[in-house]
């Protein structure tokens, strides 16, 4: 990725070089690491999750959370300069299309970078969940090892790969700031059965707004290099849900896909990449995936 015309953004809390720091019992006195059943939970948000609230709250036992983590200023590293530029980016074009195209505010999201565990708005945060969106206080979630994680479990590395997982993340917290997280939960408390199926169609409009940015960012700055687009693709297919079943377990439950299969997740990440249009990442109107 060309990254030199891009700015870093602002909105980054650094709580790396602190650790985690729970507070006075704000986590029921909880300092070990999260349980077996918790972890096996977390498997169905360990990439990308959506809201990862309820499997946060398990793991934390319901506790309340006191925010004492202490935030330095972001390092001065590579690494953590790229995930600011991406962050950027993505602040930069919702910023355009929530002004030209929704005629309203956009209201950017903070990232989080920690080491192990940290608390947040939706329980404790753990870098076993992988990256992931917190609609309680507004903020993305992540622990920078994992990019080394996608390179050498998932086969699926790049720093446009990496730019993908942010994208991916602020595309909930766009779903949040429309409103769309909210019906969804609705609907998944008046109709349970149907609780996985609205995951799916959440987590591939995620793919398709991460799909969008990337199409509107190049078009603004010459961003993408010959083989990102690639990279996106093969990130996409590695975190299919099916992709993952069949690594963890040796075969396929289509009815437990929280997620949705590689293929429908590469098919709507280049529904936004090829189209660059708000509209088409429908997929809840969608009939078919």
């Amino acid at each position: 990725m060309r990254m030199g015309k891009s700015r870093e953004s602002r909105n980054i809390e650094d709580r790396r070089s602190s650790g985690p720091s729970f507070g006075g019992g704000g986590f029921g006195g909880r300092r070990g690491p999260m349980g077996i059943g918790a972890i096996v939970l977390a498997l169905v948000a360990i990439y990308f999750g959506v809201d990862p609230s309820v499997v946060l709250q398990m793991a934390d036992g319901n506790a309340p959370v006191q925010q004492q983590t202490s935030t330095q200023p972001p390092a001065n590293d590579p690494q953590t300069k790229f995930v600011a530029q991406v962050l950027g980016e993505t602040e930069d074009i919702w910023n355009d299309i929530f002004r030209q195209n929704l005629n309203r505010q956009y209201i950017a999201p903070k990232m989080v970078l920690f080491r192990g565990a940290t608390p947040t708005a939706c329980g404790t945060g753990q870098s076993a969940m992988g990256p992931f969106y917190c609609p309680g206080d507004n903020k993305v979630y992540i622990d920078l090892s994992f990019f080394d994680e996608m390179e050498r479990k998932l086969n699926a590395p790049g720093d446009f790969a990496q730019a993908y997982v942010i994208a991916h993340e602020v595309g909930h917290h766009v779903q949040h700031l429309l409103g769309i997280s909210d019906q969804v939960d609705q609907l998944r408390r008046r109709q349970p059965a149907q609780a996985n199926a609205l995951s799916v169609r959440m987590e591939l409009q995620a793919d398709c707004f991460a799909g969008l940015w990337a199409r509107r960012a190049d078009q603004a700055r010459d961003i993408l290099e010959s083989g990102d687009v690639e990279e996106g693709l093969n990130a996409a297919a590695a975190i299919g849900d099916d992709t993952l079943q069949k690594k963890s377990q040796g075969y396929v439950v289509p009815d437990a896909f929280t997620h949705g299969s590689s293929a429908q997740r590469v098919k709507w990440f280049k529904r936004g990449l090829d189209s660059g249009d708000l509209r088409q990442c429908d997929t809840f109107s969608a009939e078919t995936l």
